[in-house]
Formats: C-alpha cells, structure tokens, sequence
C-alpha cells in the first residue's frame, strides 16, 4: 500500500470520516412532533432522525421499541423524533409518508433521505453516527493512509489535487457510505477479508460523476464474499444470495474465519456471472432466521457450515449434504440450483383438512389455491396469534365474513404469517396486515388500509371489488 502512496508524491489524500470517537450521552424521551411545530423544531437540527407512525400498526420487526431506546445512543448528535400520522396527517403527507412506520433523516428540517438502515438500538447508533461529523478528513502522510485502511470496513480514499468544492458535494451525498473522492479514488478492502481470489484494492476508472461513484461502491465495497451481518443483510439481499453460516468470529479468529470462507470463494470463482452472489455469516446471529425461515437444526449443526440460498424473490433453498472440505458437495448442490433440480422450502402449516368457517384458514401451501383463485376476489388477513391488535380485530373480521357469506365470487381469508411463509407481492412487517387480491389483478395486490370497522371494509370491498357485492340474509346486492 505504501508503493501507492508514492505515486501520488504531491496529493492530499481525503476520507469520509466513518469511525467517531466515543461520545457520553444523556438519556432523553423521545420527542413528539406536529402539523405546528414540525417546521420551527426541525430546522434547529443538524441531523435528524423521524418515526412516522399510526399508533394502531403493530410492528413486527419491533422497530418501535428500538426506536424508543435509541435515542439514548441518538441524543449524542441528534434527538429521536417521531410524528402520529393518524392526528399529523398534513405532515406525513407533505413527507410522503404512505407505510407505517416510516423512518427519514432530515438535516436542518430538510428531507435528507429515507432511512434505510438496520432496525435495532445499536444499529440505529451506529448508522445514524455516520450520517454526522465532518464529511471528509485529511490524511496527510503515510502512516496516516496505513492507519485508516486498516480498519475492520472497507475504505475509499479520493487522491485530491484542486476539487475541494467537488468533493464536499460528493461526500454529502454519500454520507453514509465509507469514504470518499475526486480526481482517483481507491478503494481497499478490509485486511480482515484479504485473500488469493480478488484483489484487496479496487482503482476507480470511471469518470467521475455522483451516479458513477454510486455504481464503483455499490459494486466493489463487498468483494466476491463478504461477512454478512444483521447490519447489512437487506442490502446483500437485494440479489439472489447463497450464504454458508458457521462460527465466524473476525474479532478474535480471523484465520479461523477465514478457514471456510477461502473454501467457498474457490467455489464460487467457478460459477461467475450467473447471477448468484455469495456471503458468509456467523451460525449464532442467525440461528432463529435459519430454525424458522430453513427448518435447519442449527443445535445440532456442529463445526460444519449451514449453506443456503435466498433469492430476491424470496425462494429458499437449502444444502442438505454435508460441507465437504475438498469444495466438492458445494459444487453439487450449486450445479443443482443452476440446473433447476432443487426443491425450494417453503414453511407451512398442514393445509386444514376441513375450512368450512365464514373466515377461510391459508397456510403457504394453500396460498396459490385459495387467494390465487383466478375467479374469486379475496380479502387476505396476515396476522399473528400473540398480535392483541389481531384479537381485537377478529370479531369485526368475523362479521365481514358473515356479512359476505352469500357471495359466491368473494373470499374472507387470513393466515398466521408466524407459521408460513409470505409470498412475494405482500409486504408485511407488522400485524394485522390485510391484502386485497382482485380478480385479473393477482399480482398486484391493494394493501387495506382503513378503517377497522365493518363499515370500512364493506366500503372498501365496494369500491374495489370487481363485481357487485351480495351481502348475507338479503342476498341483495350491494
């Protein structure tokens, strides 16, 4: 690396700066916000992170309760700031706001961006630390470029000659990647992940653009196979993914960790662009998501690796056979993939031997047959048993479904989206959530999102429905 360095014997090197120092922070509530205060609160912010929420939405993920802890990591540079949209609905509206919760960074009352960041209290912490602080810091010599490139992240150095004013728009656009930019810019790996299959620093060649700097970091920052944690799983995500889940521990054993990593990179080298994008994990972070999304026994798992893969249309699929040492069951399971010769697995309760109540029980095996019915219009409940808001709902559920007995081309329907799998189409991260699948328009279905009485929904069914509704007793139409 010092080799690089004299090569640019006249530059200034500049880096985002993603590694604050530790800072002592005060606990303080988080602070409600308004249609008449909104404004005059926000702009007196630098940074600032907003939850926008309906107090009925239950969320799964617990982004609520994160949220409600965070700003005791938060209030070192920003406070936690949060709006009810059900009373507040001129600025969630003016903000866009259309899902619950929403969260976005604003800087000086300004909608920075969305964000897109882990949902637990740390990495809440962490994410937001990034979005604060100097956009750039200087590195004035070698130690100091050796220094900052031996860091557990990845890093980006621009070597810089006269673009000041080019750089700072650059970097606060990309505020929360790693570093950045001008005239060339580097990007190296982090030791930790060096190996013989790629190389450990990346020349940017491009001309240089903010779109151009997005794609080089987007496509580079993780390397052939990265270490996949909790913090940046949904952007690994976004492409199909196979990941071999062990114990992984770059603190304390790198070589250890690195021991089936090298394995699977010398696999994966074999199978280049097809698509398919590879990671590892550590087994004890993911042990619940590989129990209930895989059906995998991890208890039992041993020093072997857990390989999987996720696509990004959410099919799932899983190595059976053991991970040999030699590579060789890797490359049978991926020529199987590639063939078209694997099973995917789909969690699912056994499908009801009897459904014969007002209110229809789907489990994921019988999703397609039920809510995929090419004739039928169907009103699909996801919900979870412990949800007090599912209970809640259930007797006016009950009664929708009564009320629409009669109908022959509508289906009342719910599914314990615990126990199966959601399919692709349905987003949901909170409880109860309601979907509405027209016929001819299956796979675009209408998030319900009004409200909870009976009323509501028979008016949304009007409205939406693809025929004339017949309500039950009457069998009139509606």
């Amino acid at each position: 690396m010092a080799a690089s360095v004299h090569l640019f014997p006249t530059c200034v090197c500049l880096v985002l700066l993603c590694r604050l120092p530790a800072a002592v922070c005060s606990r303080r509530d988080v602070l409600e916000l308004g249609d008449a205060d909104f404004d005059y609160l926000a702009t007196e912010h630098e940074t600032m992170l907003v939850k926008f929420y309906a107090p009925w939405y239950h969320h799964r993920l617990t982004c609520l309760s994160h949220f409600c802890v965070s700003p005791v990591y938060l209030t070192c540079f920003s406070p936690g700031c949060q709006v009810d949209c059900t009373t507040h609905s001129e600025t969630c509206g003016r903000f866009g706001v259309s899902g619950y919760p929403t969260l976005k960074i604003f800087r000086y009352g300004r909608d920075s961006a969305p964000y897109d960041g882990p949902r637990t209290a740390e990495g809440i912490y962490q994410y937001m630390k990034k979005q604060t602080g100097p956009d750039s810091v200087l590195l004035r010599t070698k130690e100091d470029l050796q220094a900052f490139v031996n860091n557990y992240d990845a890093s980006i150095v621009g070597m810089v000659l006269h673009c000041l004013t080019v750089m700072s728009d650059i970097t606060s656009v990309l505020h929360d990647c790693y570093m950045c930019v001008s005239r060339c810019v580097l990007l190296f790996r982090p030791p930790r992940l060096s190996n013989t299959f790629e190389d450990s620093l990346v020349v940017f060649k491009d001309y240089l653009t903010i779109g151009s700097l997005r794609r080089f970091i987007r496509d580079h920052i993780y390397g052939l196979c990265p270490h996949m944690t909790l913090e940046n799983r949904d952007r690994l995500r976004v492409r199909d993914l196979l990941t071999a889940y062990y114990d992984l521990d770059y603190h304390h054993n790198v070589r250890g960790s690195n021991y089936w990593r090298n394995r699977v990179m010398k696999v994966a080298s074999k199978y280049g662009g097809r698509g398919l994008t590879y990671s590892v994990a550590n087994k004890k972070d993911f042990l619940s998501e590989l129990e209930d999304d895989f059906g995998l026994g991890t208890s039992d798992g041993g020093e072997l690796p857990f390989v999987t893969i996720r696509t990004r249309l959410g099919h799932k699929y899983t190595m059976r056979e053991e991970f040999t040492r030699d590579g060789q069951s890797l490359e049978r399971f991926l020529d199987d993939y590639f063939a078209g010769r694997l099973k995917r697995y789909v969690k699912s309760e056994p499908v009801p031997e009897r459904n014969t109540a007002d209110v229809k029980m789907v489990v994921a095996e019988s999703f397609d047959d039920v809510v995929n019915d090419p004739d039928k219009d169907v009103l699909i409940q996801f919900y979870s048993p412990s949800c007090p808001h599912c209970k809640k709902l259930e007797p006016v559920y009950r009664e929708l479904a009564h009320t629409l007995y009669y109908d022959p081309k509508i289906v009342i329907a719910k599914m314990n989206a615990v126990e199966n799998d959601v399919p692709l189409g349905y987003d949901v991260q909170g409880f109860p959530t309601i979907y509405f699948a027209p016929v001819g328009k299956k796979d675009e279905p209408v998030r319900y999102e009004g409200g909870r009485e009976l009323r509501d929904f028979l008016n949304f069914l009007k409205r939406e429905a693809s025929h004339s509704l017949v309500l039950s007793g009457s069998k009139d139409e509606l």
